[in-house]
């Protein structure tokens, strides 16, 4: 980026592109109590694993997955139905308290100072993402992309860090995505970012332009741009 470097001297990443939901902030336990409230209201269980493939995923293809795990026929009606009462119970939770991810805070910030533009493209959609950017903050991000705002062409596939990207001017490959599942990753990958990979709920594999990371503690503009040299 013009007139911007690194304390070392290498050239910072066009753009820093946040996952939401479990990369800053804590939210996939939130998430579990009313998709573990539903499937209870539908007549069955969620198991584990349907829930942990869940993550990263938009409301259609959660539910999806949520309607096939209780036996219920997924028509339009019963999707729309559960997926405004999921929205609505997810929104008392995350007006409640959305709780950090350790050093996700520092990071936002410290990235933010440098001056070097930041999105935030997640699967949730626009309505809950509004509540959460009040706990977030909306000052720290130049654009935001929301999973209802991609036409249908969601995480895993690469249209919501592509439209990221276009809204910034800027070329995917030269970004650093953040993503936390292996969903988003998929996508940022697809997409051509570099991505910092600090699972949450779920393990992510190792694999292309991904660096794999155990916390954001500590991560700045001098390490995202290390990731691109």
């Amino acid at each position: 980026m013009p007139g911007l470097s690194t304390s070392d001297g290498r050239r910072p990443p066009a753009a820093v592109l946040w996952d939401m939901d479990g990369t800053l902030v804590d939210s996939e336990k939130l998430w579990d109590v009313p998709l573990f409230e539903l499937a209870e209201r539908l007549g069955g269980t969620l198991s584990q694993a349907t829930r942990d493939a869940m993550v990263g995923s938009n409301m259609t293809a959660t539910l999806a997955m949520l309607f096939a795990e209780v036996g219920r026929e997924p028509d339009q009606e019963a999707m729309a139905e559960a997926a405004e009462w999921i929205t609505s119970r997810t929104a008392e939770l995350f007006r409640a308290g959305l709780p950090w991810r350790p050093g996700a805070f520092e990071a936002l910030r410290a990235v933010r100072s440098s001056g070097v533009p930041m999105a935030l493209v997640t699967s949730t959609e626009r309505r809950l993402t509004e509540v959460a950017l009040d706990t977030i903050g909306r000052e720290f991000f130049d654009v935001t992309v929301c999973g209802d705002e991609v036409d249908g062409r969601n995480k895993p596939l690469p249209e919501p860090y592509l439209k990221a990207a276009r809204l910034l001017g800027v070329s995917p490959v030269d970004c650093v995505a953040v993503e936390d599942s292996p969903t988003g990753t998929a996508a940022a990958v697809a997409a051509g970012c570099t991505v910092l990979v600090v699972p949450c709920e779920v393990p992510v594999e190792p694999g292309e332009r991904r660096v794999l990371r155990d916390s954001l503690v500590g991560v700045d503009l001098d390490e995202l741009a290390a990731l691109l040299s």
